[in-house]
């Protein structure tokens, strides 16, 4: 009786053990890809999963989008200036069996085809460009990238070239040169102002020529702003036309 009531109890372990190995629950993100001796099966996947212990194996792919830090680089622009670049990408398996069947390590093939591509991107591109049309050459990144993934199961989502630094010698130099432009336009702007005060007086005079009673006025309007300051002495011209009669007739 005793050795019955083992025997079962050894039966119900066993199987026990056999439905604990045979049995998986994969969360919504991750797939199973299944081989059976040695050969693929297929991807299983989210949920309740059946594997024959010692016949069946699953390699566990997380099909969630994947941060992956680039490493600084260090490189040269098409203006043979030398520069520290590094950026971030963002990837996601696609194609569970690929990734497992076509490469040995997808997530580092991954990293050393990005090193790679953007070392050779910042190779074609000149330092200008390189800052100011950053999204383009994150585009641009992002189509090679993916183009090489694509073959075992990976979509690259994004790509952002995350820091650029430059030699301080480089970094002085922009600084003056950002300065002489500062000048430069600031001398400019002078200049379109003077050209527009002389055109404005070439204006008032002509109109002045044309009106002379205004030329009047306008001294007029003069001697009064002079008035109103409190001076003990005032000195204001006297246009020579009021005198031109006075010296004609001394001539005579």
């Amino acid at each position: 009786m005793e050795f019955g009531i083992a025997f079962a109890i050894a039966i119900v372990s066993f199987v026990l053990m056999i439905l604990r190995a045979s049995l998986r629950v994969l969360p919504e993100w991750e797939r199973a890809v299944v081989l059976r001796l040695g050969r693929l099966q297929g991807v299983r996947g989210p949920g309740l999963i059946f594997l024959i212990p010692v016949i069946d194996s699953a390699r566990i792919v997380d099909t969630r989008i994947v941060t992956m830090d680039v490493p600084r680089q260090e490189t040269m622009t098409s203006d043979n200036v030398p520069v520290m670049v590094d950026a971030v990408v963002l990837f996601k398996v696609v194609e569970p069996k690929d990734a497992i069947v076509q490469i040995t390590d997808f997530i580092r093939t991954s990293s050393l085809i990005a090193q790679t591509t953007l070392r050779s991107v910042i190779g074609q591109v000149e330092l200008d460009d390189l800052l100011a049309r950053r999204e383009d050459i994150n585009l641009r990144l992002q189509t090679i990238i993916d183009e090489q993934t694509e073959a075992y199961g990976v979509k690259v989502n994004s790509v952002e070239v995350r820091d650029v630094s430059l030699p301080e010698e480089m970094k002085r130099a922009m600084a003056r040169q950002a300065e002489s432009e500062r000048e430069r336009r600031a001398k400019i702007i002078n200049a379109e102002g003077e050209f527009q005060a002389a055109e404005k007086l070439v204006q008032a005079a002509r109109m002045i020529s044309e009106q002379p009673a205004a030329l009047q006025l306008r001294y007029l309007q003069t001697l009064a702003e002079i008035a109103t300051e409190n001076n003990s002495t005032t000195i204001f011209p006297v246009p020579i036309d009021l005198l031109r009669a006075f010296m004609e007739k001394n001539n005579k």
